[in-house]
């Protein structure tokens, strides 16, 4: 394989460190030909469909992406912004407040935001780095539960771009942060919060984004952790075992998936004659098409339906302070090691006081 050529980087310039903040993906806009692409390039991840490609490359796009884009564009907007997909809008905002809070901590590291499957990709994310002298790279999943289907493939994408790399920069990935304190207090600030704007349901459910039944069987720890999440949050709310329920969402295809499923829950619950629910989407960090339009909209629809007389949707942490805060911890716990503040790297020390006296001989 030839390597590509490398950057020219200014002899004496400082190594610098990068985190790339990486999210699962959104089409560019709500239109069929945005999302044919989009779809193609997701649904074509192996690590998303585990079927051989002789038998899945035909149906994906003899028949998936003739049918599939123009509901799924009329989906999307349903919920689109005037900034654009809400995912990428919190995302980048994310990103932004992430660079902020760790600049206010003393650390000098460039955050950038990057989609698995769509603009800006990781690989252009990494040139675009690479470019600047960055020599170390954190790259941090916006998904808390390790999943083969998301953590796993952000993984493949950086290997990917690595492979025709001569000179390739120090890599940490963050695999998971089910469990971890911050974002689980960030989780119960923000249904506190809704909570006390409007009102407590008589139940609250968690939806978690579901993946086949089989992953389970084959080792993938996503289902267990995503159980971890729940229980640790309920214990954060002071909630009985009784006043929540764990269900997935987002089923595709004929195969079974991991259960309970949310509609049918939400459904069957009040069929049973629970009035008032609240719906909260733990695995989620940024509100999204599965949050907006398939739990506020359409599993709503159905909850009511059946006889449910409130359905209160939460929002995800999105650009919380807690959140962010909870961010900040995290990175900078994997960022230890790594010369990240001006103090810590003799070079750059030395290129800031070459600045300041510059600055002053200028006044």
């Amino acid at each position: 394989m030839p390597f590509r050529p490398e950057p020219t980087i200014p002899h004496g310039q400082p190594a610098r460190t990068a985190i790339v903040y990486c999210n699962l993906g959104t089409p560019d806009e709500a239109s069929a030909p945005a999302l044919r692409r989009y779809l193609a390039e997701f649904l074509g991840d192996p690590r998303v469909v585990e079927i051989p490609r002789l038998v899945w490359w035909p149906i994906l796009h003899g028949i998936i992406l003739r049918t599939r884009p123009k509901k799924s564009a009329a989906k999307y907007a349903s919920v689109w912004l005037p900034e654009g997909s809400p995912l990428k809008v919190w995302t980048e905002k994310q990103a932004t407040l992430l660079r902020g809070y760790l600049g206010e901590r003393g650390h000098q590291v460039t955050v950038r935001y990057a989609m698995r499957y769509g603009n800006p990709s990781i690989a252009s994310v990494l040139d675009e780095l690479k470019a600047q002298g960055v020599a170390r790279v954190l790259v941090l999943p916006a998904y808390p539960q390790y999943s083969g289907t998301t953590t796993a493939s952000v993984i493949d994408a950086v290997t990917a771009w690595s492979q025709p790399v001569r000179s390739l920069p120090e890599l940490r990935f963050v695999n998971r942060y089910h469990d971890d304190p911050g974002y689980i207090k960030a989780l119960a600030r923000t249904i506190r919060a809704h909570w006390t704007a409007h009102g407590q349901g008589d139940h609250l459910v968690m939806s978690f984004h579901g993946v086949p039944e089989r992953t389970l069987h084959l080792g993938d720890p996503y289902h267990c952790e995503c159980r971890k999440t729940a229980r640790l949050l309920a214990e954060q709310l002071g909630l009985a075992p009784e006043r929540y329920t764990l269900t997935f969402q987002s089923r595709f295809g004929k195969a079974k998936w991991l259960e309970p499923y949310t509609e049918p829950t939400l459904v069957a619950m009040a069929k049973k004659g629970l009035k008032n629910v609240d719906v909260v989407c733990p695995g989620f960090t940024s509100d999204c098409l599965e949050t907006l339009e398939e739990i506020n909209m359409e599993a709503r629809e159905a909850f009511l339906h059946a006889g449910g007389q409130q359905f209160q949707y939460i929002p995800c942490v999105n650009d919380s302070p807690e959140w962010i805060r909870a961010l900040a911890d995290l990175a900078e716990r994997h960022l230890q090691g790594w010369p990240t503040k001006t103090a810590d790297n003799p070079m750059e020390l030395q290129a800031s006081r070459e600045r300041a006296l510059a600055l002053g001989a200028k006044h």
